[in-house]
This record gives C-alpha cells, structure tokens and sequence, in this order.
C-alpha cells in the first residue's frame, strides 16, 4: 500500500515534467546563443580567455542541468515502478509536502540530515 494518493504522484509527476522541459529549453538555449558574453576589443589571447571562460562556464551549467535530468528521469523512473516516495536509506515513506517542495528527492529529511553531517566532519 503506497502511502502517496494517485492525485498526489499524478500533481508531482506533472511538476517534474515541467521542470524537465524548463532544463532541456535552457539548455538548448544556451547552446543556440553562445553570445552571452559580448566580446569588444583587447586581443587575440584576450578573446581566447574569455571563449574558455565561457566554455567552462557552459559545461559547468551542462554539468549541473545533466545531474538535474537524471534525478527528474530517476524520480520518474520510481514512479513506473511504484518505489517513488520511499526513502532509499531508511525504507520510511517521504512525506508529500517534502516531495513537492523537492521531488527528485530520494530520502526522508531524517536521513538526508544525517548524510550531510556526514559529510561535513
């Protein structure tokens, strides 16, 4: 017995596809228009360190965005699978006021806590 309603996966669900299309337009806008940086004068070992600049600041938002898709393509993926919802460290059910507010989560607030006082001893 899932302790989530139908309505409920079906509103989250609907969120997170939004958010995948929010992603993946932005994504493909700032590949459509590399000019967000406007280059004027100084030389050609100038230009060449603001097209790096700008290449790793796009990889770095690809990087980002790409960890984001998976997330939304996992949480997705649970929901086919009817594991969406269950903390994946403790088994105890996410409330849903914590999936809406984060729905690519994988844990309760208990466990996720606990990870990040782990991980800044």
């Amino acid at each position: 017995m899932h302790h989530l309603t139908e309505e409920q996966i079906a509103q989250i669900k609907e969120t997170l596809l939004e958010l995948r299309n929010k992603v993946l337009s932005s994504a493909q806008e700032q590949i459509r228009d590399p000019s967000n940086i406007i280059f004027e004068g100084g030389d050609e070992i100038d230009r060449a360190n603001v097209e790096t600049g700008r290449y790793l600041n796009l990889q770095r938002i690809k990087t980002r965005e790409l960890k984001l898709l998976r997330k939304i393509d996992y949480a997705l993926y649970k929901m086919d699978v009817g594991t969406y919802g269950i903390c994946e460290s403790c088994g105890a059910p996410i409330p849903f006021e914590r999936l809406i507010a984060r729905p690519v989560t994988t844990m309760c607030i208990n466990c996720k806590e606990l990870e990040e006082e782990r991980e800044h001893e």
